[in-house]
């Protein structure tokens, strides 16, 4: 039987070693843990017991003890607290290897989701009220409890997400604990550990448990909320959902990270810089080869100066779909050869590189034409204490959560609950910007006023000196529900991306029809105005993103060329003469858009990019020079 126990072991660490390592799960439990997933042991009952603590009647002495209970609480103020206990007659022992306990999770879900489940799967809403100790009566679920649930939510929240899959898939899965799970309580000496760990052959997630240290009977079990942080500040920050306190003192002042800040970037990414060539020349007449791996260059690129090759080592010019990375190779062997990316132009495509870079246009508040950001993994305190302040004030407080990396809206969310941004940040990395609350609106017959969004496609040819066009054409994406500060979770009044959403109307409107509507709704404001404003907020982002060598900006290399969509929206703003006028607002800049719909439209469209970026004509092309 050994041999069988030994083989379940092996492949079970196969499967999960990573993951228990990372977690810091003691090889000691392993064997135990495997047996009790197979299993479906749920012992912790055998060990432990919940116990409600008793309010203190006599106030003279319960003052202090009181106020520290308060702090312990997972749910300040919200109905009777609890707190698990070791109950097991022998205790605890840390060395015992059976020591390891498994913990149902009674809501997994993502965050997009969860309203919609509160409302529909049966019991759920009851039950979350029980285990948040939010007064709910009755079988019908209703929006108050409903509401109330998504705010104190994020004390329960815990999550993981899936290493493989697709974008979709690895988004953010949040879960809370059952109820033994969600009462065990915080404590900076915790006696306990826990992780999620997703347990491949059931496709399902537990939470593990693991003692410390020895226990004795009556000893209370307490896990660490901030787990591995170690910064006191940092740790009084990720607390704040479960210990309310102000951290007003400390500056919302965020300049430029320092330099060391982009070349740890330029190690993470793995990426050589080239060494100094001189910029090429060619023969007037060249017929240039193109090796790309893109279908939309493949089926649209017809201009007769470039043609295909299969053969990457003959190519004049690499049009790579995937980031490419050694240009110091490419720059010693091929320095002749072309490519469509420029060395560190994430600083312009991740949205915390964007912020950064940025504030050489606007200082530590940014420029104008950028949402105030933060990236939440290095300026938390300050953006904690910029968004107390604006509480103090009765400023709009609404934000958007984004993450670093991700496209198409996914894991975006827009909320003014502190703890909701708090705890976001344990998901993935993610800035936080400062929700449009009064964005220019667009009229829709069918809908009434709605959100709209601005994409333009900007062509870099050289970055020093910067020569930046911008496609003639901009494309439009809007909202398809009127536009009002609340239902926060309601795609389709907050977002403009509807051509991912299945079932979901996306509405169109070709730029050439929306200008003389958008006149005629705003008079005041012809397009070419609004347009100029744009270019001037395009031209400066590229002249600070090329304003210092790499990797502290876009490196000048001459043999590079790049096409980038910028998506935008405007908003309402005051200008320092005291006018209402209509500010750009960048939301972020895409590597390698997809051009689908350019080239549906406008069929000489990837003509105009190459001969644009690599032929340095632009006679006949449909782009305007922005620098």
């Amino acid at each position: 039987m050994a041999g069988v126990g030994d083989e379940a072991l092996a492949a079970f660490v196969a499967l999960h070693g990573a993951a228990l390592r990372a977690s810091r799960v003691p090889a000691q439990y392993w064997e135990s843990l495997s047996r009790k997933l197979r299993g479906e042991v749920f012992d912790a009952g055998d060990y432990f017991g919940i116990m409600q603590v008793e309010e203190v009647d006599e106030e003279e002495e319960a003052d202090e003890e009181m106020e520290e209970q308060f702090k312990k609480k997972p749910n300040p103020g919200n109905g009777p607290c609890f707190k698990v206990i070791v109950t097991n007659e022998n205790g605890l022992q840390a060395s015992n290897p059976n020591s390891v306990f498994l913990v149902d999770h009674a809501w997994t879900y993502r965050a997009e989701q969860a309203r919609l489940q509160l409302r529909h799967v049966p019991g759920l809403l009851h039950r979350m009220a029980n285990l948040m100790g939010i007064p709910f009566h009755g079988e019908v679920p209703d929006e108050g409890s409903i509401e109330q649930v998504l705010q104190e939510m994020w004390k329960y929240n815990q999550t993981y997400q899936l290493s493989q899959g697709t974008a979709e898939e690895k988004v953010p899965v949040w879960y809370i604990m059952d109820e033994f799970g969600s009462r065990i309580q915080h404590s900076d000496q915790p006696s306990f550990a826990a992780a999620p760990l997703f347990y491949m052959p059931q496709q399902i997630a537990y939470t593990v448990l693991w003692p410390l240290r020895d226990l004795e009977t009556g000893d209370e079990v307490t896990r660490d909320y901030a787990y591995g942080e170690m910064d006191r500040l940092i740790r009084k920050c990720v607390l704040l959902p479960w210990v309310p306190t102000e951290v007003l003192d400390v500056s919302c002042f965020t300049p430029e990270p320092p330099d060391e800040h982009y070349q740890a970037i330029l190690a993470e990414n793995k990426e050589k810089l080239p060494i100094a060539i001189n910029p090429p020349v060619y023969a007037k007449d060249k017929i240039f080869k193109v090796f790309t791996d893109i279908q939309q260059v493949l089926n649209n690129l017809t201009h007769p100066r470039f043609v295909f090759t299969d053969n990457e080592g003959e190519a004049d010019i690499l049009y790579n779909f995937s980031h490419f990375k050694d240009y110091r190779k490419l720059s010693e062997e091929r320095p002749e050869v072309m490519v469509n990316q420029f060395p560190c132009e994430n600083l312009l495509t991740v949205k915390d590189c964007l912020a950064s870079i940025a504030r050489r246009a606007g200082g530590p508040d940014g420029p104008r034409w950028l949402p105030r950001t933060f990236n939440l993994q290095t300026e938390l305190p300050q953006f904690i204490s910029y968004f107390q302040q604006r509480d103090r004030r009765g400023e709009d407080n609404h934000w958007i959560c984004k993450p670093w990396n991700l496209a198409r809206s996914l894991d975006t969310h827009i909320t003014n609950n502190l703890n909701s941004i708090i705890r976001h940040r344990e998901s993935s990395p993610k800035v936080v910007c400062k929700y449009i609350e009064e964005p220019v609106l667009f009229e829709r017959e069918d809908v009434g006023l709605v959100k709209f969004d601005v994409r333009y496609v900007v062509l870099l040819r050289s970055a020093q000196p910067l020569r930046l066009y911008s496609y003639d054409v901009f494309w439009l994406r809007f909202s398809n529900r009127a536009f009002s500060l609340d239902d926060l979770d309601d795609y389709e009044k907050h977002f403009t991306v509807m051509n991912y959403a299945p079932g979901v109307t996306l509405k169109q409107v070709h730029c050439e029809d929306f200008i003389p509507l958008f006149e005629k709704q705003y008079p005041e404001y012809p397009w070419t105005t609004v347009q100029a404003s744009i270019f001037k907020a395009f031209a400066e982002l590229f002249q600070v993103a090329s304003s210092k060598p790499a990797p502290l900006g876009i490196c000048n290399y001459p043999s590079s060329r790049a096409i980038y969509a910028i998506d935008l929206m405007l908003k309402w703003d005051t200008s320092r003469d005291g006018k209402r006028i209509m500010q750009p607002q960048i939301l972020e800049v895409n590597f390698n858009p997809d051009c689908d719909r350019a080239c549906q439209y406008h069929p000489t469209f990837f003509n105009d990019v190459f001969s644009t970026l690599f032929l340095d004509e632009t006679d006949n092309c449909h782009v305007t020079r922005i620098v």
